[in-house]
């Protein structure tokens, strides 16, 4: 099993940082939708700095950033997923 899906099925928090209307046509299973621009701004729904923390958007990009923001602000088990279709079936 991958690292991915271990961490998910350890109860790893997943964050779609997409807009909320890419959120709403489709997203992952159990995701909570922060979007990047607002990433900052929610740090209290991302959850403790030591916490698994999963994310992932369209392409990856935005997901890519959106790792280093959180490990720039300290949080040190975050992971970018990619994209949507990267994440692993549950």
């Amino acid at each position: 099993m991958s690292e991915l899906l271990n961490k998910i099925k350890s109860g790893a928090k997943i964050i779609d940082v997409r807009t909320s209307e890419e959120f709403g046509e489709e997203h992952y299973p159990n995701a909570v939708n922060i979007p990047v621009d607002a990433l900052q701004f929610k740090l209290n729904d991302v959850g403790e700095k030591n916490s698994s923390v999963v994310l992932y958007c369209a392409s990856g990009a935005r997901s890519a950033y959106a790792a280093r923001v959180l490990k720039n602000l300290g949080y040190t088990d975050v992971i970018n997923a990619g994209g949507l279709y990267d994440m692993p079936e549950m």
